[in-house]
């Protein structure tokens, strides 16, 4: 029973921390690469669609991502298009982004509690005295994997069809149809098409299974280590 405990504890603790880095490579894809908006404008000549200057098209994207973060109170950005002054965003998408802003902060805060889970996964470890070297490795390999083999799969099935399991995604986390914009007069669904989202999607990909494998191949070091120690 006690071993059971052992090895529930760590995979426990391996689901958790799958779930952090998939959030945190979500988070360091559109937050913390360097002139990522940038790319992605100029790759689908975002600036002519929205007849914007690339300047001002990055400080309403600065708003926006700040606004999703919960550091800004509104969405009302003004900014000039076409020579004139004006008020990016309509009220249609000011009230979209306010359920994709909801969306983001629950992440951040089922992160948070990942985090906490993760902590006390580890207290109790402690508490019962586990050997880490040994029972450790193995169940953060073991909850590596299967996470890692289902988000495989998935990512698998949405490769075949991007744009029906992005409509399928909106349908499932959306309660309503705001999200269904016109890029004749809503200005959001101009500077991330779906290119945008698709693009996005693969660079969260590859940043998190970059995170998995690092995070695998530690663990299977010190198992193998482990195994080594104990001949």
């Amino acid at each position: 029973m006690k071993t059971l405990i052992h090895y529930a504890a760590g995979i426990i603790f391996s689901l958790c921390l799958m779930v952090t880095l998939l959030i945190t490579s979500v988070e360091a894809v559109v937050y913390w690469t360097p002139g990522y908006f940038e790319k992605e404008y100029a790759k689908y000549n975002v600036t002519e669609a929205v007849d914007m200057t690339m300047e001002d098209l990055l400080d309403v994207t600065d708003q926006m991502m700040a606004y999703l973060r919960g550091k800004r109170a509104d969405l009302h950005v003004d900014t000039t298009m076409g020579g004139v002054s004006r008020e990016f965003f309509n009220e249609r998408e000011i009230a979209h982004m306010e359920d994709v802003r909801g969306l983001f902060l629950d992440a951040l805060a089922i992160r948070r509690g990942c985090l906490l889970l993760m902590a006390l996964c580890i207290i109790i470890l402690f508490l019962l005295k586990t050997d880490f070297k040994r029972v450790f490795p193995k169940s953060v390999c073991l909850g590596t994997g299967l996470f890692f083999g289902i988000t495989a799969i998935l990512a698998a099935i949405i490769s075949t069809d991007f744009s029906k399991y992005f409509i399928m995604f909106h349908h499932i986390f959306f309660r309503n149809d705001l999200w269904i914009l016109d890029p004749a007069t809503d200005m959001l669904i101009n500077i991330v098409p779906e290119g945008f989202f698709s693009d996005t999607v693969l660079h969260i990909g590859i940043t998190f299974f970059l995170c998995v494998v690092i995070v695998f191949g530690l663990a299977l070091f010190f198992l193998r280590k482990s195994k080594k120690n104990n001949v």
